[in-house]
């Protein structure tokens, strides 16, 4: 897949992962299962998770957690590639 086609991809995924107050922790195995299934995932991370670090941060480490390659991140919401 060319980086134009990516893009395209990645513009007209929905967000299926939500990250929320009990941290990245708890979503981990639905985001390694949903990676399993499909190349690219959405994943947005809320108000209460972002405490204390930036949306890059939280999700660098969750791409490192489910083995993945953060592909894209913008405002408050992270694309993982595996």
């Amino acid at each position: 897949m060319d980086n134009q086609e990516r893009k395209r991809r990645v513009h007209d995924l929905d967000v299926t992962v939500w990250v929320g107050k009990s941290g990245v922790d708890a979503v981990v195995d639905e985001l390694d299962d949903q990676l399993t299934d499909r190349e690219l995932v959405k994943v947005k991370f809320l108000r209460a998770a972002r405490a204390g670090s930036s949306t890059d941060e939280k999700a660098a480490d969750l791409a490192e957690r489910v083995n993945a390659d953060l592909v894209d991140t913008r405002g408050h919401t992270a694309v993982l590639h595996r």
